[in-house]
């Protein structure tokens, strides 16, 4: 178990600074609202979860990329505040390469990971990445 943290712990500063340098790309304008175009669906059309989870939006995925993803995250709003990678563990390798996960919003603002046990649409234990694109103090906007 330790290894698997420390791996994570060097995977979040690999992120925190690959995405530093990301902040120059553009976004993909058709996104950037709710719903996202083909082939990206709302997970609770494809998995039985709410529409809107909390903390994380209402989230949309290509069904092509699962489990991994990309799943799109939006507010209230219908507006784009994250991508989230849902990675199983049984994918996890010492020598995998996670910095290069794609954030279709372009700007990354901070990267979050954490565990999850399983849940509907990946029931293995897997790492969530969710690659902001929003300040902080702005998640609130997807916290209910």
């Amino acid at each position: 178990m330790t290894r698997s943290l420390s791996f994570l712990t060097a995977a979040s500063t690999a992120l925190a600074f690959s995405f530093g340098a990301a902040a120059a790309l553009a976004a993909e304008p058709s996104i950037l609202t709710a719903p996202p175009p083909a082939p990206y669906k709302a997970v609770s059309s494809l998995v039985k979860l709410p529409d809107f989870i909390p903390g994380l939006g209402q989230l949309f995925v290509s069904p092509d990329t699962l489990p991994a993803g990309p799943f799109l995250g939006y507010d209230h709003d219908g507006k784009l505040v994250s991508t989230t990678y849902m990675i199983p563990l049984s994918m996890m390798k010492p020598d995998m390469n996670i910095k290069d996960l794609k954030a279709p919003a372009g700007m990354v603002d901070h990267v979050d990971m954490m565990y999850n046990a399983g849940h509907p649409g990946v029931a293995e234990p897997h790492v969530h990445i969710v690659l902001w694109n929003v300040p902080a103090a702005l998640e609130s906007r997807v916290a209910k």
